[in-house]
C-alpha cells in the first residue's frame, strides 16, 4: 500500500466547526470535498488513532518486508532477525529520500539511493559513507522513524503514530468478535494474507467508500444485475424482509450481521454459497479441530461483514484496506482471505474474489461507479446536506448493548459519523 500522493500542508485558519457540519441524521457535503477537512482528518484520525497496517503473514519469515501505508504516508513493515515486527517510515533522515522502492521482499537492511546511508530492518542506522564528516554526531538519532505504537491482534497488525492513547483492544472494543470469528473459520485458527493485493483507485473521498462498506440499503439496487445473472441469494440478505441486522459497535466500527439469515437456513457453508459435500476436506478438518457441534455452528455463521474504523473492511471472502491519498481520491487494496489449513476453501475464495472484485469483476465496478457519482454530487450546493436518518425510529439495543437496526437501516452510517465527530472535536 504505497504512498500515492503528497501529504498536503496544514491549512490556514481555524478548524471546521464540527457541530455545524454533523447532525444526528444529516452530514454536510463539504465534509467530503473540503481540503481543510481532509487535513484535519489526517492529523486527528490517520496520524493519531489506531490504523490497520498489515498482517503478520505478509512478513512470515525473518528479514521479510512489505510496503504498506498509514493514510497517504508510506510505511515499511518488516520482520527483524529476532522475529519482531516493525513499522518504519519510508524517509531517510538525511535528505528525506525514499529508502525503499520495492513493494516486498527480503532484506537485512535498506540503503538510501541518494547518499548511501544504510539502515537495519529494525530502523537503526548501520552505515554512513565517508564517516569522517560526521565525527561527534550521535548516530543513534539518525535511524529511520518508527511508528510510535505497534500492536497485533490475532495476526492483524495496527499502528498508531500517537505515543499515548487507548490500547488496541480498547479501540477495537466489540469489533474484536469479528476478527475472532474470522480466525475461527480456519481449522488452525489463523488467517493468512498470501493471495496478493489488487489496487482500485477511485475519484472519491475515503469516507464515501467507508460508509458504503456496511450500507445494507444499496445492494438490492447497485448490485441487482449481478445478483440476477449469477442467480445469487445474496440480495435476499439485504431485502426489506431480511432478518439480518445492521450494528454500531462504537468507536466507528460497524457491521452488517448476516448470521440471523444463515441460522434460519441452518445449512453449514450456506454463507459461502455451497454445501459440506463440496468441501469435504475442509469440513473434516473443522470437525477435528473444534468438534462437530462447534464446527457446525462456525460453518453456519460464516465470516463477518464488518468495517473496522477507519480502514479495514472484512467482506466475507475478501479483505479491503482503504487508503486516502487526497480529499477526492482513494485507493482500495483488496485481497482474497485465506485460512490456514483449508486449501480447498482457499482455492474457491481466490476464484470468487477474482470474479467479484478482480479486474473484470462486477461488484466493485458497481460500487466504484457509485463512489464517483456521489463525489460529483456532494460538490453541488443544493441540497447541501446528505440525509442519513433511515431507520432511526426503530434503532434498538441487542443483548450486548450495541445499537442495531434492520439490515437496510443507516445505523452504521450514523455510528461512523458520531465517532468521527467525537474524534475530530477532541483536543
Amino acid at each position: 500500500m504505497e504512498h500515492c500522493a503528497a501529504i498536503p500542508s496544514a491549512p490556514a485558519g481555524p478548524a471546521p466547526a464540527w457541530d455545524q457540519l454533523i447532525r444526528a441524521d444529516h452530514v454536510h457535503g463539504s465534509l467530503y470535498t473540503d481540503p481543510a477537512v481532509y487535513q484535519e482528518e489526517l492529523n486527528k484520525i490517520w496520524f493519531r488513532t489506531w490504523v490497520y497496517v498489515g498482517h503478520e503473514s505478509e512478513v512470515s519469515n525473518v528479514n521479510d518486508f512489505v510496503m504498506k501505508s498509514i493514510g497517504p504516508e508510506p510505511i515499511i513493515m518488516t520482520r527483524d532477525k529476532s522475529g519482531a515486527i516493525h513499522l518504519l517510515h519510508n524517509r531517510c533522515p538525511h535528505k528525506g529520500n525514499r529508502v525503499c522502492t520495492t513493494e516486498q521482499g527480503s532484506a537485512r537492511s535498506f540503503t538510501c539511493p541518494y547518499h548511501g546511508w544504510t539502515f537495519a530492518n529494525d530502523g537503526a542506522i548501520k552505515g554512513i559513507p565517508f564517516p569522517s564528516g560526521y565525527e561527534g554526531v550521535d548516530r543513534s538519532e539518525l535511524g529511520l522513524g518508527k511508528v510510535a505504537r505497534v500492536a497485533n491482534y490475532r495476526g492483524f497488525v495496527f499502528g498508531s503514530m500517537a505515543a499515548e492513547g487507548p490500547s488496541l483492544e480498547e479501540h477495537l472494543g466489540g469489533a474484536r468478535y469479528a476478527l475472532d470469528a474470522l480466525c475461527d473459520t480456519s481449522p488452525e485458527g489463523e488467517v493468512q494474507i498470501t493471495a496478493g493485493f489488487l489496487k482500485h483507485k477511485v475519484k472519491a473521498n475515503w469516507k464515501i467508500v467507508m460508509e458504503n462498506e456496511t450500507d445494507g440499503y444499496h445492494p438490492s439496487f447497485v448490485h441487482a444485475s449481478i445478483f440476477e445473472v449469477a442467480d445469487s441469494k445474496i440480495g435476499d440478505l439485504y431485502s426489506a424482509e431480511s432478518t439480518a441486522v445492521s450494528r454500531d459497535y462504537g468507536n466507528g466500527h460497524t457491521e452488517n450481521d448476516l448470521r440471523p439469515e444463515f441460522r434460519k437456513r441452518d445449512v453449514p457453508l450456506s454463507w459461502f454459497g455451497t454445501t459440506p459435500e463440496k468441501l469435504p476436506d475442509y469440513v473434516a478438518r473443522m470437525n477435528a479441530a473444534y468438534g462437530e457441534e462447534k464446527a457446525r455452528k462456525i460453518m453456519i455463521d460464516g465470516t463477518p461483514h464488518i468495517m473496522v474504523f477507519p480502514n479495514l473492511f472484512i467482506a466475507e471472502i475478501q479483505m479491503f484496506v482503504i487508503q486516502p491519498v487526497a480529499v477526492n481520491e482513494t485507493v482500495q487494496h483488496v485481497t482474497a482471505l485465506q485460512f490456514k489449513g483449508a486449501p480447498d476453501l482457499n482455492r474457491r475464495m481466490r476464484q470468487q474474489t477474482m470474479g467479484s472484485v478482480g479486474p473484470a469483476g462486477f461488484l466493485l465496478a458497481d460500487d466504484a461507479s457509485m463512489y464517483e457519482r456521489t463525489q460529483q454530487g456532494v460538490q453541488m450546493k443544493n441540497p447541501e446536506w446528505n440525509y442519513i436518518g433511515r431507520g432511526r425510529h426503530r434503532e434498538r439495543r441487542d443483548e450486548d448493548g450495541f445499537l442495531i437496526g434492520d439490515n437496510t437501516d443507516e445505523v452504521p452510517t450514523r455510528g461512523i459519523w458520531r465517532h468521527y465527530k467525537a474524534v475530530m472535536e477532541a483536543a
